[in-house]
């Protein structure tokens, strides 16, 4: 994107494929814009272009296509991501936009492209394909029904699939999980978020993060700037009791975000805060929060994997989060996303009523020549 207006037209391609879609959630532009920036700190390793696609001059389509230098050095694979593909019912034109972000990846020394990815495997990633009933919790995608159709026509084959869990916020919890909670918090101190230390708890919760999570799919980890700013943007929003760490020995091992469901707050915004939408959406997240959340990041220390430890740590941060969640009004909570694959945090989902309420598939494609 080259000028403010034609990034501006690029966010707003979706809204015309989504005109007649009731679970749609349209993003708020100026929150897109500020992702675009390129002063964000994902910039800092991200190599992207962005194009959009017309039709007598009027959009009909879009794509992305991206490096990240950080998924390179992680993992030295020649990989490339695809993102933010947005398009009318037409073969024809995601030929054209997967042809474009394919070509582009391929004069860059790529031998694979994964995606959606948007813009890297920490943001929102994944298409949805199955779930399309219900609008999408906050920081996580929609799709149209036939985008897995157009997707899979071109050679695209899953190479992950994830998984979103609803539960309620006051489950009832099993006499067996409560038991085994009970025993280990004598071991385990849970305390919300410090805002006094801010800085300390934030490189507290990345520093976790990256351990926890490094051995997953596509890892990669969080920066310090890229933290910071998605610190900054928690804050305005997550009170403080909807973030919590878990010690031990005083050292902290897990943590938990619970995020207010802010696409409930800006379903009829249109995406739009001027003149008087960042009024409506002040009042309604200052004076009562959504009654829906949602769980983005989690994460528990790995050599405490595997191990009963582990698992009281992780269940005690579910726990404490719900219960802070009722407080605030919010009755429902989504997971996600959940690794199709990672059977221990499926089964304590499981195992506290959650229920599987959308799925989402990562593609994959080799480059090969042209």
């Amino acid at each position: 994107m080259t000028n403010k207006r034609l990034l501006k037209a690029f966010i707003k391609v979706p809204w015309p494929i989504y005109k007649d879609d009731g679970a749609w959630r349209p993003p708020l532009v100026v929150e897109r814009l500020m992702a675009f920036s390129p002063k964000s700190p994902v910039f800092d390793h991200l190599d992207w272009q962005a194009w959009i696609a017309r039709r007598n001059g009027r959009p009909v389509g879009r794509i992305t296509a991206q490096v990240d230098a950080l998924h390179q050095a992680q993992h030295g694979e020649g990989t490339g991501f695809f993102g933010l593909i947005e398009g009318e019912d037409d073969q024809d034109l995601f030929d054209a936009l997967f042809e474009t972000a394919e070509d582009w990846l391929r004069h860059r020394g790529m031998q694979r492209i994964i995606g959606p990815i948007n813009l890297n495997i920490n943001q929102e990633i994944g298409l949805l394909t199955e779930g399309y009933d219900t609008p999408p919790y906050i920081m996580m995608g929609h799709a149209r029904p036939y985008y897995r159709q157009r997707i899979e026509a071109l050679g695209y084959q899953p190479c992950q699939r994830m998984l979103a869990y609803e539960a309620a916020t006051d489950y009832p919890e099993p006499r067996a999980i409560a038991l085994q909670r009970k025993r280990l918090a004598r071991r385990i101190r849970l305390r919300p978020f410090d805002r006094s230390q801010k800085s300390a708890d934030l490189e507290r919760l990345r520093s976790i993060f990256n351990d926890a999570w490094s051995g997953n799919w596509g890892f990669v980890p969080f920066t310090e700037r890229e933290f910071k700013a998605l610190g900054r943007l928690l804050l305005m929003v997550v009170p403080n009791d909807l973030i919590w760490l878990a010690e031990i020995d005083s050292e902290a091992v897990g943590f938990i975000v619970m995020l207010p469901n802010i696409n409930e707050a800006t379903a009829d915004l249109n995406g739009r805060l001027l003149p008087w939408g960042w009024l409506k959406l002040l009042w309604r997240l200052k004076v009562k929060l959504p009654a829906s959340g949602r769980v983005p990041l989690m994460g528990v220390r790995r050599h405490l994997h595997d191990g009963p430890l582990g698992a009281g740590v992780a269940m005690s941060l579910i726990h404490k989060t719900g219960k802070a969640g009722l407080r605030h009004g919010i009755l429902t909570s989504e997971t996600s996303w959940i690794l199709e694959d990672n059977s221990g945090m499926r089964a304590i989902m499981e195992r506290i009523g959650g229920a599987v309420s959308k799925r989402y598939t990562v593609y994959e494609k080799s480059l090969g020549q042209r």
